[in-house]
């Protein structure tokens, strides 16, 4: 993934580590580094690493895959579990459940509907000091909003326990290469 590429049009990107929202012009030189969870990791020219939805492949002259289909219906801890698989760390090629950074994961009735959830996610990072959390926590937090049944979705960064390698599940262990 070494091609230089210039953008298309204008668009808006993801500011990585910050997650800051900005747009990157028409023109701005960009190299994909990563093309994980529906979201391309790019290198700028005009410095730094930025995320690009899927929905705007298009400017780096991609086609624009179909958008996935809204699932209807009521709430599933399922379709949360899902919708974190999709998030990746755009230096490390695994999901953020799989990479054993999602420490717990709660659905509350919202009160007077049942059929309404407040969703609370706690996750870490694998080292304090990785500057991905506001990132990573603003996808997951967006992924788990979009569901069906989601009032609210809280993502909440934890340190304890300390991450450790062995979080790591056995897929995500295979993808990284470590036996």
């Amino acid at each position: 993934m070494d091609d230089f590429i210039p953008l298309k049009r204008a668009v808006e990107a993801t500011q990585i580590p910050s997650g800051q929202v900005v747009t990157l012009p028409e023109g701005t030189v960009v190299t994909i580094t990563q093309s994980l969870g529906g979201a391309y990791t790019v290198h700028a020219s005009v410095g730094g690493l930025y995320r690009i939805v899927a929905q705007d492949a298009d400017a780096l002259g991609l086609e624009v895959s179909a958008a996935p289909a809204i699932v209807a219906g009521p709430f599933s801890e399922e379709l949360v579990w899902g919708a974190l698989r999709e998030v990746y760390d755009p230096e490390i090629p695994v999901n953020i459940v799989d990479l054993g950074l999602i420490y717990s994961m709660r659905a509350d009735a919202v009160e007077g509907n049942e059929e309404v959830r407040k969703v609370t996610v706690e996750m870490t990072l694998t080292a304090p000091g990785c500057g991905m959390g506001p990132s990573l926590a603003a996808e997951a937090r967006q992924r788990i909003s979009a569901l069906p049944g989601v009032a609210e979705a809280d993502v909440h960064l934890v340190w304890d326990p300390p991450w450790g390698p062995d979080r790591i599940s056995a897929a995500g262990r295979t993808k990284l290469g470590i036996d």
